[in-house]
C-alpha cells in the first residue's frame, strides 16, 4: 500500500510538473509576441519609420498552382535577421492558419535575436463574407500574432465592419497608446479612397494603407494617379494619428521616409540593403 501511494505520489508530481512548464512556454510566447508588438508599436508612436519583410511566394518559386506553405523554418530565417523590425506575412490569396501558426513559432522560438512582429494579411472581406473574415481574425489573435491586415476595404460601412473584428483586442489606436495589437486597413481602389477621410476618422484601428499596386491597376495603369492617392491616403493618415505602410525599393525608400510613411516594406534579393537605405535616410 506504501508502495503504491509512492507511486501515485510520483505520477501527480510528474503531471503537475509537466503542466507547470506547458503553462510557462506558452507565457514565454505570449510575452514575445506582446514584446516583439510593443517594440513595433513603439517605433511608431515615436515617429520612427519601421522596416519588414514581405513574406508571399514570389514568380518562379514553387507551383504556381499550389498555395505556398510557409514553415518554422520561415520564421527562424526572419528572427534571424538584424535588420527587421516585423514580418508582414501574406495569405490573402491563400488563407492557411497552420502557415501562420509556424512562422509565428519559428520568430518567437528560444534563441532568436531580437522580437519580430508578426502581421499577417488575410483575404478581402468581399472573397467570404463578414463571418470568414471576423473568424480569421479571430484565430490569429488567439495564435498571438502581433497584428492582422484586412486588404480591399470598399468603403467607410466596410470600415467599421473590420474594425470590429477586433472587438476585445488590446489595439493600439490614437485613443489606446498603450495597445499591443496591430489593426490594419488596406484602401486598394478609387471608390474606397473616395471615402479616405470618413475611414480615417474611425476609432480603434492602428494602421491605413494603399494598396498602390491594385490602386494603379484599377486606374488602368496610371500609376502617376494612384501615387496622387496613395499620399491623400498617408495625409489623412498623419491627420488621424494613424500610421501608414508601403512597399519601398533602393530607388524610392528614402523619399518614403522623407514623406513620413512608418511601415516600410522590402522584399527580394536586395531587401537588407534597402533597409539600410531607409535606416540611414530615418537615422536609426
Amino acid at each position: 500500500m506504501k508502495d503504491r501511494r509512492l507511486f501515485s505520489g510520483v505520477i501527480t508530481f510528474a503531471l503537475v510538473s509537466l503542466i507547470s512548464l506547458a503553462g510557462c512556454a506558452n507565457q514565454h510566447v505570449a510575452s514575445s509576441a506582446d514584446t516583439a508588438g510593443r517594440e513595433l508599436i513603439e517605433l511608431w508612436a515615436a515617429g520612427k519609420p519601421a522596416f519588414g519583410q514581405y513574406v508571399t511566394q514570389m514568380r518562379g518559386q514553387g507551383d504556381a498552382n499550389s498555395p505556398p506553405r510557409y514553415t518554422v523554418e520561415t520564421g527562424l530565417e526572419l528572427a534571424a535577421n538584424p535588420l527587421l523590425d516585423y514580418a508582414f506575412l501574406n495569405l490573402e490569396q491563400h488563407y492557411d492558419v497552420n502557415s501562420a501558426r509556424d512562422v509565428a513559432k519559428g520568430l518567437r522560438s528560444a534563441g532568436t535575436s531580437s522580437a519580430k512582429a508578426l502581421l499577417v494579411r488575410i483575404p478581402p472581406i468581399a472573397d467570404d463574407g463578414v463571418d470568414a473574415a471576423r473568424q480569421r481574425v479571430k484565430e490569429l489573435l488567439a495564435l498571438g500574432v502581433d497584428g492582422v491586415v484586412i486588404p480591399h476595404v470598399r468603403n467607410a460601412a466596410e470600415a467599421r465592419i473590420a474594425v470590429s473584428f477586433f472587438e476585445g483586442a488590446n489595439v493600439w489606436s490614437p485613443a489606446n497608446p498603450n495597445g499591443n495589437v496591430v489593426a490594419m486597413l488596406m484602401l486598394e481602389d478609387p471608390a474606397a479612397i473616395a471615402e479616405v477621410e470618413e475611414i480615417a476618422s474611425i476609432p480603434g484601428y492602428s494602421v491605413l494603407a494603399c494598396g498602390i499596386g491594385s490602386l494603379a491597376q484599377a486606374l488602368g495603369g496610371d500609376r502617376q494617379a494612384a501615387e496622387a492617392l496613395n499620399l491623400d491616403v498617408l495625409a489623412h493618415a498623419q491627420r488621424a494619428g494613424l500610421a501608414d505602410m508601403i512597399t519601398a525599393d533602393t530607388e524610392s525608400v528614402a523619399l518614403r521616409v522623407e514623406q513620413g510613411f512608418l511601415g516600410l516594406l522590402v522584399f527580394g534579393a536586395k531587401g537588407d540593403e534597402v533597409i539600410r537605405l531607409g535606416r540611414a535616410a530615418s537615422g536609426r
